[in-house]
């Protein structure tokens, strides 16, 4: 079996002491998309927020390509190939969407051919700044910027958040596509949890920061209305 793209072993992490997640496993293979469920407070922003070093954990290993992640820095994990878009997008209203594609980390170049083909709409909107875009336009630009870094890992939280589900209908099948195209490993959060697993080739689901399930997507489906409204105590279309 390949090394996975990512490795979370024991993982416990919170703020201010107080653990949200505690021993958490999980795994993303190469051209995976994985699917971290839950509902609101059951730790899937603190675990991706772990995976790229916005937060140190308290006990367990991250593993990215065989490489222990314990001692590398968030524009170290960056540089080697993980990309997170956070809830919220993460971008700069005072810079157009041309900005946003030609800055980097230090020596750091970003493909933004790359972001273009992917979202060939940022194309017309290169002059505009980021805070006059729609809401899905900024989702489209967080999602070409991360993509123009050429990622290895792509985590992603929340990309539907305040967005309408025809908008998140186009989008979400774009990482899938990315995935295939390049064998990037993808770990998604999103709420819309039908049309997350209709992408994905797994989920977890996070439970009071502790994983109760974890099957294929297909499983997850086939079983969603006992597993998935049990775990995240909601209904999901």
């Amino acid at each position: 079996m390949s090394t996975p793209v990512l490795e979370v072993a024991g993982l416990t992490a919170g703020y201010d002491g107080a653990p949200v997640v505690r021993g958490i496993d999980l795994e993303v293979g190469a051209g995976e998309v994985v699917a971290l469920l839950g509902a609101n407070g059951a730790g899937k922003t603190t675990t991706l927020k772990a995976v790229s070093a916005l937060l140190r954990p308290f006990a367990g290993t991250i593993t990215f390509n065989g490489t222990d992640l314990g001692r590398i820095p968030a524009a170290a994990r960056a540089r080697l190939g993980i990309a997170h878009v956070p809830e919220g997008r993460g971008i700069f209203s005072g810079l157009t969407v041309a900005e946003h594609l030609r800055l980097g980390h230090r020596g750091e170049r970003l493909d933004q051919a790359a972001a273009l083909r992917y979202f060939p709409a940022l194309s017309r909107l290169q002059d505009r700044k980021a805070g006059l875009l729609s809401g899905g336009e900024q989702q489209m630009l967080a999602m070409g910027r991360a993509l123009a870094r050429g990622p290895k890992l792509l985590l992603l939280d929340e990309l539907s958040l305040g967005l309408a589900p025809i908008i998140v209908e186009e989008l979400l099948p774009i990482v899938r596509r990315y995935a295939d195209d390049t064998g990037c490993g993808v770990l998604l959060v999103e709420q819309h949890v039908g049309l997350a697993l209709d992408m994905a080739d797994r989920g977890y689901v996070l439970s009071h920061g502790e994983i109760t399930a974890h099957a294929t997507a297909q499983e997850l489906r086939a079983d969603q209305s006992r597993i998935l409204a049990g775990y995240l105590g909601e209904q999901h279309a």
